[in-house]
């Protein structure tokens, strides 16, 4: 027999009711199983038509489920429920056939067995199926039969573990196949595959039962395809598709098998596979695959018109690039042959857009369409197949330096010349005694009138060719000035600081402004890199060239100053501005001030100038800046000044009210309020701290405050407060010790409340936590005196 288990469908628990639904097949026919467990024993009836088919089965319980019981449904089954007179009942109705079966002995269990007729079972079953129900053969029995049990007690009835999906039994150590698995996979990446294929072989033959035999079949189909192994795939596919028709990868073994057909000259075999990959798989992207495949097949046998529709089509209903890229090619080709070589470039631009390294993947194709191209004289497209091609080509490929040369001559004589200036000095420098130099070079002179914006790029040029050709001469030194100032003047300072080596050796009489040149230069790297934020480099030309620019720069200065941790920079910044006649914009530098001293640890300096920026800001709640009480306060915390620190606190209540990001400061006060023994100071803060807490999913401040507030409430002897506080740490992740802990305070207060039973209990659970702590010991102290 051939069982496939297809998938767990459902398994849930209601009131003790387990419900288990699943799938199969057996003689390639699906069938489904539905069970019912319960730890009471519950009846179940057939109720059929007048045509003796199983109409519909109900199940009675005497228990009602906590919670209401969805609809339910598969293939085969219909689930509903419904409650009537204290009564809950399952009722299921078949969308095909069904049967019901009482479980009544354990195969695997239960030595002796018989035929039993129940009416009240612990488990059901109830088999869904199309026209013979799987496995089951029922005979008819004389009623003058006997039913003796059968007990065997030598030869129990045998019970197997997991097993595979042909339900051979699976062997949880054998993971070789598993390994050679995964190195087929990648010897498939890696395009080797003839290794890959004859590993595939050696597997199947080393694990004929292995649970990756659907993949190796897949793979072994994909490398006939690639190797164009036509016959092979095809016989290879047919045992897959018999074995595994219901394989996550069939709709690709349809497209490649229907491809294969295809190239052996089965037509009509093809047309088959085709059918059920568009029918059974039209959403899957091997659909598209296969538009394309038998579009292939149509243009071999010269019907263009409909490979151009295939074409079209999986072009306009695909969203996977590789499928569109492939599409848009073969569309452009069947194009050109019909001389529409406007509408193939539209799609050839698009393929040099998004995947330009698939020109090199179909290196000759690509080259023929590259002459089509030019020689109707459309140079861009051409130049463009070109350009992808050679940039995913290796230097010693035999067409590399033909395809470079070409890139500039076509584009040379088509309307991008600054592009064809760019692509003949390409060749120049990759070819400085290339064979097309002649051809390069004129190409390149005739360029000579078109390109010139202003003379910028002819100047460039010239300029080059002098320094090159005159290295270490006056008019090579001249050359190197005048390129450096006109870069300069085209706002190329990147290009410019990049020369400073060179024109730093330059005779300082003749060129008497090269420092200011070079100055120049690195004033607009640094403009440009605080435009885009490039603070590292901010700050490293800042230092070399001593640069100060126009307070207009002077926020990124600062901003890359403190990200870079130059405070010395940051400042400098700073005390620019510090003294402005604006006042918002003192107010501002008068923050940063304080924030560079804050963090450089000049404490005194940040009191002084949190004292003028709050003096400045007033009675305005609304300030950007009010976060100077935020740093006061963590001056005098770290200053250790309580007195400052309590009425630094209160002012932050009131302008920021019960704030998470104050929550480490009310802890602070919390212990000076421990230190200085203001047990109205601990609880003031301390139940700010379990107000925010309680408000957030963090809390940052378990157990410190809990324990913190708990002492400070018993010694009020407000123990009511001290049980509700030392109660929330109830289920918090504490460790072994401050668990412990806590429940040796829960057993002090709850003794100080005279709950004595619950004190006990409290001071076990600390001595049961950790037996070792210290907290443990006070509990067996604190016991022994009840």
């Amino acid at each position: 027999m051939f069982k496939i288990v297809l998938l767990l469908l459902l398994s849930l628990h209601i009131f003790a009711l387990e419900i288990s639904l699943s799938g199969a097949k057996e003689n390639h026919e699906t069938y489904s199983t539905l069970h019912l467990n319960h730890n009471n024993k519950f009846l179940c009836q057939e109720f059929k038509d007048d045509f003796d088919n199983v109409a519909k089965i109900v199940c009675a319980f005497s228990k009602l489920p906590a919670q209401k019981i969805q609809k339910l449904q598969n293939n085969f089954f219909e689930i509903e429920s419904e409650v009537k007179k204290d009564t809950f009942f399952l009722i299921i109705k078949p969308y095909q056939k069904m049967k019901l079966y009482p479980i009544v002995f354990n195969l695997t269990k239960e030595e002796t067995i018989f035929s039993a007729k129940v009416e009240l079972s612990e488990h059901w079953m109830i088999v869904g199926y199309k026209d013979k129900p799987p496995y089951i053969q029922k005979e008819k029995k004389s009623p003058l039969a006997l039913n003796l049990p059968f007990t065997a007690h030598e030869n129990r009835f045998p019970y197997v573990g997991s097993l595979d999906i042909k339900g051979n039994p699976v062997h949880i150590k054998r993971v070789g196949d598993a390994t050679e698995y995964i190195k087929i996979k990648k010897l498939y990446e890696d395009k080797d595959y003839e290794f890959a294929l004859e590993l595939c072989d050696e597997v199947i033959k080393e694990y004929p039962n292995s649970l990756f035999r659907a993949e190796l079949l897949f793979y072994k189909i994909r490398i006939h395809s690639k190797l164009q192994e036509n016959d092979k795939l095809i016989d290879i596919s047919k045992e897959y598709l018999r074995e595994y028709s219901s394989d996550e990868n069939v709709a690709e073994v349809l497209a490649l098998t229907a491809k294969a057909y295809n190239k052996v000259g089965l037509n009509s075999d093809a047309e088959y596979f085709y059918d059920r990959l568009f029918s059974e798989h039209y959403d899957s992207v091997y659909a598209k695959w296969g538009y394309i495949y038998m579009a292939e097949a149509l243009e071999g046998s010269a019907n263009y018109s409909k490979a151009q529709t295939l074409y079209e089509k999986a072009l306009s209903e695909t969203d996977n690039i590789d499928v569109a890229v492939e599409a848009a090619f073969r569309l452009s080709r069947v194009l050109i042959s019909n001389t529409k070589m406007s509408e193939a470039a539209k799609h050839i631009e698009k393929i040099a857009l998004v995947k330009p390294s698939y020109f090199a993947q179909d290196k000759v194709e690509s080259i023929y369409m590259m002459y089509d191209f030019a020689e109707s004289n459309d140079f861009i497209s051409a130049a463009t197949i070109a350009k992808a091609l050679y940039e995913n080509m290796e230097v010693v490929e035999d067409e590399y330096e033909e395809l470079v040369k070409n890139v500039g001559i076509w584009l040379s004589q088509s309307s991008k010349k600054k592009e064809a200036l760019i692509a003949l000095n390409i060749y120049i420098e990759k070819f400085p005694d290339g064979i097309y130099l002649s051809d390069v070079k004129f190409a390149k002179d005739a360029l000579f009138f078109d390109v010139n914006d202003d003379n910028t790029t002819t100047k460039f040029e010239t300029y080059d060719k002098l320094i090159n050709e005159y290295s270490g001469d006056r008019i090579g030194d001249k050359a190197l000035y005048e390129k450096m100032k006109l870069l300069i003047e085209q706002k190329m300072f990147k290009e410019a600081l990049s020369l400073e080596d060179y024109i730093a050796k330059l005779d300082r009489v003749e060129y008497g402004d090269v420092p200011e040149l070079i100055t120049d230069a690195a004033i607009g790297v640094m403009k440009l890199s605080l435009r885009e934020k490039e603070c590292n480099n901010v700050l490293l030309i800042s230092s070399k060239y001593s640069i100060e620019l126009s307070s207009e720069w002077d926020d990124g200065v600062y901003e890359c100053a403190m990200k870079g941790g130059d405070f010395e920079l940051a400042k400098k910044m700073a005390d620019r501005n510090i003294k402005s006649k604006d006042l918002e914009l003192r107010k501002k530098w008068l923050y940063r001030y304080i924030k560079i001293d804050f963090a450089t640890g000049n404490y005194s300096n940040v009191i002084e100038a949190s004292k003028e920026l709050i003096t400045l800001i007033g009675i305005d709640k609304e300030s950007p800046y009010l976060d100077v009480y935020r740093n006061l306060f963590d001056v005098y915390q770290r200053l250790e000044n309580r007195n400052k620190m309590i009425e630094s606190i209160a002012k932050l209540m009131d302008i920021y009210g019960e704030d998470y990001i104050d929550i480490d400061r009310y802890a602070a006060v919390m212990g000076v309020g421990s230190e200085i023994k203001d047990t109205n100071l601990v609880i003031e803060y301390g139940d700010k701290v379990l107000n925010i807490q309680k408000n957030s999913t963090s809390k940052p401040q378990t157990p410190y405050v809990e324990f913190t507030l708990y002492e400070a409430y018993m010694q009020k002897e407000n123990y009511d407060k001290a049980l509700e506080v030392i109660k929330q740490l109830d289920g918090a992740p504490l460790n072994k010790n401050n668990m412990s802990r806590q429940k040796y305070l829960l057993g002090s207060v709850l003794e100080r409340l005279w709950r004595d039973k619950e004190s006990k209990e409290a001071y076990q659970q600390a001595i049961d936590i950790d037996p070792t702590s210290a907290w443990a010991g006070l509990a067996k102290s604190a016991k022994s005196l009840e």
